[in-house]
């Protein structure tokens, strides 16, 4: 697993590399931004995206899913095989644009809105969309240009409340989602500091170290785990940056790394 998990109320999370993250939760099991080609090039508008270094698990390694939480299907979060595996998934959550060109089960999700998921056993967890701004600036200027992006938080009875941000560039986000659901046990940011020159001038398209440092304080985090910050040429910034960021910030007893597993 990605980590030690030392405090029992978190959830295990196993990183599998760039946004990829499986986790349980409430009996479910759950899988973010599914990317696991081999290392290449895949071409887009404007340019192209390098992939840099495998996926640390296979599709076939996880076993059986019961939901992916897709911030956005842009092919460094959703690549060929990630878009095979969602034919065997029952449910696929994300934006709703996103849905439309995913189809079969992909379900949109607004800016808070809530679907409940049935827990084995009973009971319900509850999956809530949350803004995400994939670029500088506000939300109707950037999102003709890099798409809807949405964010997720997890809430149950008795359950850690976790946050994944997705590709998120908005510390006004942040703020807004930390008055509804902070504190936060366990956040999932996504890092990395992207830029692309043919984009809003080379700025930010994701937060940079320092801004995902800052996202944890606002969210009064328990558990930061970082992800979104290796196995992509486009990415800036990288493990030993987050690590100087949230020490700076007072915050590296919270930081939690693990190990890509």
């Amino acid at each position: 697993m990605a980590d030690t998990c030392p405090n029992p109320a978190q959830i295990p999370v196993r990183v599998l590399g760039g946004p990829t993250v499986f986790f349980e939760y409430g009996g479910l099991r759950l899988l973010t931004d599914p990317t696991f080609d081999a290392p290449g090039v895949y071409h887009v508008p404007g340019g192209r995206l390098i992939k840099t270094a495998p996926s640390a698990a296979a599709p076939a390694d996880l076993g059986r899913l019961d939901a992916v939480l897709l911030s956005h299907d842009h092919p460094d979060h959703l690549d060929d095989s990630g878009r095979a595996l969602l034919g065997d998934v029952p449910l696929v959550l994300t934006t709703p644009d996103a849905a439309l060109r995913v189809g079969g089960a992909a379900r949109g999700l607004a800016d808070w809105e809530a679907i409940e998921l049935d827990r084995p056993g009973g009971g319900v967890i509850t999956v809530t969309g949350v803004p995400a701004v994939h670029g500088p600036g506000a939300r109707e200027e950037v999102e003709p240009i890099t798409g809807q992006v949405v964010g997720f938080v997890l809430t149950g009875e008795g359950l850690p409340t976790v946050y994944i941000s997705g590709d998120n560039a908005s510390l006004d986000a942040v703020e807004q989602i930390a008055g509804r659901f902070g504190p936060v046990d366990t956040a999932i940011l996504f890092a990395g500091a992207p830029r692309f020159p043919v984009l809003f001038d080379g700025a930010l398209i994701v937060l940079d170290s320092a801004q995902t440092a800052e996202a944890a304080g606002i969210l009064g985090v328990r558990r930061a785990i970082p992800v979104h910050y290796d196995s992509w040429a486009h990415f800036t910034e990288g493990r030993d940056e987050l690590v100087a960021a949230f020490a700076d910030a007072g915050l590296g007893e919270r930081l939690d790394l693990g190990e890509r597993a």
